[in-house]
């Protein structure tokens, strides 16, 4: 087995291409094949006429103003133009900027300040949130002042608003109308402005919680996403007769790397929902014969034990991804033998490597795949090794997982101290978790240093939840851990101390949150608590509060 992890690393190129780049090659190839399905509203396009819509996009946003360098961030669901943005702003030089769609008024006022944000593609809501109220409440000036003389006090550096759709709303320019500008740039303007890119230049930011508790902005290059994306398609086997379903959100890097840039690198059939159904996804597979499928464990979960599962034919189906949480090996079972997916693989990573250190292959043995996370990627050095030197420890003992290599990020946006924290000076990126590596380099994540809670695949930082709640009325201090669920990997729960005098429920403190957080960073559990754990030199220990939480709520295991 070593000397199978040693032969997929000698396949290694550097390969130095934009997205661009890559995907003019696809379309290249592979004109007539699909590119983009979906399959509930019968919305499918070729490669070729995906990369027309790319250019033309690119061209109108180009007549927009765009720069290169400027980011444009994109608050949606995997609506069909989705994708086509994220290649058009890679084709002029601009940074797609990914934002959960969960985020609500607080977060997408940090993230677009933080970021120094010029521009903004929307959609109308998600669920009972409505993004243009929220886009409003933040930038009121978008009600009165006329599009192009856009300056909003709260957001200084916004120049435009977009609504990635074909609805007209006041202030804001319509997918039609940037489509219908593509007139005023012309091709040899295009064709300049494509020149000026270097495939080391940062295409997409993504915000991910931190040490500090706020989110900062991952920098990710041509390079890290494109040929992260090529060798995930790669240990899948994809080809051009593969039809890949995705229903896992875009704003991830779980949709946009392992998803759509496998999938454009291979020239295989992008078959997108626009959110998750468990139904909708048995039916995809089903009616567009595809042969791959992504998710989260609880996905896969509710998929098997939906109640209509045996009435679908998944007899394509035969690789995939589970990935964002812990994978348990009973469920990959049920995937291998009910879902025919018997070359299912394991990825690991962070959003700051592009994000996929290491994968499993299809031709690992199943109990390598459900066992470990597979073994280093091609092109990228992965060790175990002292969290203070980075110095390679020996095989089998536990320390920090760290890799090197063209995935690692070039930064986190306008945080130095952060980044110099991350990155050590010679180049080895800081995963934060535990990990130990066998003596043929396959890899198995044993826990975190960081106190990082994954519920459902979603990154919460408890001081992040932490410090919003400190701003409720009546509340003196409060502590946010993990309670291990078997559902989710793991949910919120807050061990509280309200002031002398005043009674807090528990109600209280979600009522408090909802609609102001994201929805998954609500506490699920709390508990009100006359004070804390603490060391002899009054630290908080907080591994005492998390052994105290799965104490308390062992339902969570249950449910």
């Amino acid at each position: 087995m070593e000397e199978k992890v040693r032969e997929r690393q000698a396949q290694f190129v550097l390969r130095e291409w934009t997205l661009g780049q890559v995907l003019d090659h696809t379309v290249a190839r592979y004109p007539d094949n699909d590119a983009v399905v979906y399959a509930d509203r019968n919305y499918r396009l070729t490669w070729r006429e995906f990369g027309e819509l790319v250019d033309t996009f690119a061209r109108g946003l180009m007549a927009l103003g765009i720069q290169k360098g400027e980011k444009v961030a994109v608050w949606a669901t995997n609506v069909p133009y989705w994708v086509a943005l994220q290649f058009a702003t890679a084709k002029i030089g601009a940074v797609m900027l990914t934002v959960n769609t969960n985020y609500r008024e607080h977060e997408l006022r940090y993230l677009m300040t933080q970021s120094e944000c010029e521009n903004i593609f929307l959609i109308d809501r998600m669920r009972d949130h409505d993004y243009l109220e929220t886009l409003y409440r933040i930038a009121p000036e978008l009600r009165t002042l006329s599009r192009g003389h856009l300056h909003c006090k709260n957001l200084p550096h916004l120049k435009r608003v977009c609504f990635l759709g074909a609805e007209k709303f006041r202030g804001m320019y319509s997918v039609p109308e940037i489509l219908a500008l593509a007139v005023m740039t012309d091709e040899s303007e295009y064709a300049a402005r494509q020149a000026q890119l270097s495939p080391w230049d940062v295409v997409n930011m993504q915000y991910t919680s931190g040490t500090t508790g706020f989110p900062r902005g991952v920098m990710l290059t041509h390079v890290g996403v494109g040929l992260n994306g090529y060798w995930i398609g790669a240990h899948q086997n994809f080809g051009p007769e593969d039809r890949v379903c995705l229903p896992v959100p875009l704003f991830h890097c779980f949709g946009c790397v392992l998803g759509v840039s496998a999938c454009v690198n291979h020239g295989a059939a992008m078959i997108i929902l626009e959110t998750f159904n468990a139904l909708k996804v048995l039916a995809a597979l089903d009616h567009e014969r595809c042969t791959a499928v992504y998710g989260v464990p609880t996905m896969f979960l509710a998929e098997l034990e939906h109640p209509l599962f045996h009435r679908f034919d998944l007899s394509r189906m035969r690789t995939g991804i589970m990935a964002g949480s812990v994978c348990p090996e009973p469920l990959m079972q049920r995937v291998v033998n009910d879902m025919h997916m018997t070359e299912i693989t394991i990825c690991y990573g962070l959003t700051e490597a592009s994000p996929v250190m290491t994968q499993s292959d299809i031709h690992d043995p199943l109990s390598v795949r459900c066992e470990t996370v597979g073994c280093a990627m091609p092109g990228i050095e992965v060790r175990v090794g002292d969290s203070e030197t980075c110095a390679e420890l020996p095989r089998g003992q536990v320390g920090e997982i760290l890799c090197r290599g063209y995935n690692v990020m070039k930064g986190y946006y306008n945080m130095p101290e952060d980044t110099a924290k991350a990155i050590s000076p010679d180049g080895w990126l800081h995963s934060g978790d535990l990990g130990v590596m066998d003596e043929n380099g396959y890899l198995r994540v044993t826990g975190r240093i960081k106190d990082m809670i994954i519920r459902g695949g979603e990154n919460i930082y408890p001081r992040e939840v932490e410090e919003f709640l400190m701003g409720m009325p009546g509340l003196l201090d409060v502590q946010v851990v993990a309670v291990p669920s078997r559902k989710y990997g793991e949910e919120v729960a807050a061990f509280i101390i309200a002031k002398p005098g005043v009674e807090l429920l528990a109600e209280d403190v979600r009522a408090f949150c909802r609609g102001k957080i994201a929805w998954y960073k609500v506490p699920r559990y709390v508990q009100m608590v006359t004070g804390f754990p603490l060391t002899a030199s009054g630290k908080i220990q907080k591994f005492k509060l998390r052994e105290m939480a799965a104490t308390l709520w062992p339902e969570a295991m249950q449910g």
